[in-house]
């Protein structure tokens, strides 16, 4: 999850760079994945598997729900700072959390519950100064699509994690380039804009980062239950926030601070929570 966040983090950035010369949403979505498309299908090749896989309506529902996921996360990318879009990105393992109790009977532990709390007062502390009118403040239109987004990743972690039980994990990364690329470009349309040699190499880095962080992700899935795999990735809060300063002078607030602080305090009780209650419960009487 570590090298996920990691790649993810350098995507984000990637992303919002090359929006800053008028590229399309649309238009990286289909780049990232038409390169993303390449490498999985030669890694597939690789192991001389069948690139349709088994659970075939599964599979394609991953797609189709990671591609919705995907243009939300890069819309918000696009019109919020860095650290932000990615901290609201990052309430997904709140979703993830709840529905892996409801699709995939995993048991909500007290440590996920705390996590839930604290994630949700976090949100709210953030969005607060807007719900003031403060027009300054993170324009609530984006604030929402990021956390339509992040409730979209999360319906495709949990299933992820049920198609991990009978799927390669190569196979389930192949899928959503699949149903992404041909989706994107029929949405671009007439805004295509052609991209010069160095923005190109850039599109070609957004799938490329993608690929290291599906893989790190598809990875932890298979390894960890679904709430607790994805609490890890918060650390991809902190890349963005040190990729926004260095790269694009952003400067979080101080709403983000407080209300990154109680979301990452979350993430950490969820993580490592456990260890923690356990002791403390066998003093009890």
């Amino acid at each position: 999850m570590l090298l996920s966040a990691f790649g993810f983090a350098l995507m984000s950035a990637c992303v919002k760079y090359i929006s800053n010369y008028g590229i399309p949403v649309f238009e990286i979505v289909a780049a990232r994945a038409l390169v993303s498309l390449i490498i999985s299908y030669i890694d597939v090749k690789r192991k001389g598997i069948s690139a349709l896989g088994n659970n075939k309506p599964l599979l394609f529902l991953r797609g189709a729900v990671g591609t919705g996921a995907l243009m939300c996360v890069y819309y918000a990318v696009t019109t919020l700072p860095l650290a932000e879009a990615t901290i609201l990105q990052y309430v997904h393992p709140v979703f993830t959390a709840l529905l892996g109790v409801l699709f995939l009977k995993e048991r909500i532990q007290q440590s996920t519950m705390i996590c839930i709390a604290f994630c949700l007062l976090g949100l709210f502390v953030m969005v607060q100064p807007n719900m003031g009118g403060d027009s300054s403040e993170l324009p609530m239109f984006s604030i929402m699509i990021a956390l339509c987004g992040a409730f979209g990743s999360s319906i495709a972690y949990v299933i992820v994690r049920k198609l991990s039980r009978t799927e390669d994990s190569s196979v389930i990364i192949l899928y959503f380039p699949m149903v992404a690329l041909p989706v994107s470009t029929l949405l671009i349309w007439q805004d295509f804009v052609w991209p010069s040699l160095y923005i190109t190499i850039m599109l070609v880095l957004v799938g490329i980062f993608t690929q290291i962080g599906q893989y790190g992700l598809t990875k932890a899935m298979q390894t960890q239950d679904a709430g607790k795999a994805s609490a890890y990735s918060y650390v991809q809060i902190v890349f963005s926030a040190l990729l926004g300063v260095w790269v694009f002078s952003e400067i979080p607030s101080v709403w983000t601070y407080m209300g990154g602080g109680l979301i990452v305090i979350g993430a950490l009780i969820n993580v490592f929570g456990k260890q923690l209650l356990v002791p403390f419960r066998s003093k009890q009487p």
